[in-house]
């Protein structure tokens, strides 16, 4: 798994392999979700590239409905 640091030395805008890596996913699957939206992206040209900004924004996004979704006693563990 990346640490915070690792995922801050890379570029702006990722891979699709590259946002894959960082959510541990596989590469079909991370493909499918950007196909679906699920990951945020951005197409250009031929490329598609996730904007890291967004990546963390969204996986952050992703952690306060987990704490929201368990309740404060699991927040505090």
């Amino acid at each position: 798994m990346l640490t915070e640091r690792e995922i801050e030395s890379m570029p702006a805008f990722l891979t699709v392999e590259e946002a894959a890596e960082i959510l541990r996913l596989k590469r079909s699957t991370a493909y499918e979700y950007v196909r679906q939206g699920i990951i945020p992206s951005i197409r250009l040209g031929s490329f598609i590239r996730v904007p890291k900004a967004r990546l963390v924004e969204w996986m952050k996004a992703d952690r306060q409905e987990d704490v929201q979704e368990t309740g404060e006693r699991t927040a505090k563990l």
